[in-house]
């Protein structure tokens, strides 16, 4: 199957070096774009489009996912979006595009701590336990 794979921060790696390793192909990775980072203020790679050029997969960034990047994400006739971490919400015009549908990581028991940091949620809440959701579209 063809994917695509949606990510940015050091969570979303591992899932995409487990689907590089494996049988389907990385068509292309999208990622938040290049942002400032440390004392310099240079912009930074984000982990996921480190990992992606490492294992020589082009790589997209959009400011705004839903108003730019509609067009260039069909013209990959992807089967699959895998989604993990990435930062932004698609729109229902970039989720009727994958053949197959959308299979998203998201990491907490949803519905707890749905949206942006949701390890850092668990651990200020001081819960006991935590665990990662996998759902499909």
């Amino acid at each position: 199957m063809k994917v695509i794979y949606l990510g940015t921060p050091d969570f979303a790696v591992k899932p995409l070096e487990k689907i590089l390793s494996g049988k389907h192909k990385v068509v292309v990775v999208v990622t938040q774009p290049d942002r400032p980072k440390g004392r310099s203020g240079k912009p930074a790679f984000s982990p996921v489009k480190e990992t992606a050029l490492k294992f020589g997969v082009p790589v997209l960034q959009y400011e705004k996912i839903r108003k730019d990047g509609v067009d260039e994400l069909k013209s990959f006739g992807a089967d699959i979006f895998v989604t993990c971490a990435y930062g932004q919400i698609l729109s229902q015009e970039i989720i009727d595009i994958p053949r197959v549908g959308i299979i998203n990581i998201h990491a907490s028991l949803l519905p707890l701590y749905r949206g942006a940091a949701p390890v850092q949620w668990s651990v200020i809440n001081g819960d006991a336990f935590t665990g990662v959701t996998v759902m499909k579209t």
